[in-house]
């Protein structure tokens, strides 16, 4: 892992993201505290569990699911799986061809 100061990081932004691809996570600091983590997602899956790990909205909705599940009130195991042997594919949500790969432009994130 590498640390380097956001003044080195504004310097040599490109070399601190090969870093971050070849060796693994680069911290950021800023006056000697951590402030940010570069880190390179091996696939888009990678980056999708990143995403949601930081999600305030998907950690208040998992903490929902949680409360849910420990008041009698979620489903087992078994009926789970029933349900989705139940329920007919075209009807289940997916992605489009368009959704699983990222486009090349900025992503816009949104809690």
């Amino acid at each position: 892992m590498t640390v380097a100061s956001l003044a080195e990081i504004k310097a040599k932004f490109s070399a601190y993201l090969q870093e971050a691809e070849v060796s693994g996570p680069v911290v950021v600091t800023r006056k000697g505290r951590a402030v940010a983590v570069i880190v390179a997602p091996a696939d888009d899956a990678d980056l999708e569990s990143l995403l949601l790990s930081r999600s305030p909205r998907f950690r208040s909705l998992l903490d929902a699911s949680r409360r849910s599940i420990m008041r009698g009130q979620g489903e087992t195991h078994a009926q789970f799986w029933a349900t989705v042997r139940e329920t007919p594919s075209q009807s289940r949500p997916g992605r489009s061809a368009s959704q699983k790969r990222l486009p090349n432009k900025s992503l816009k994130l949104t809690p």
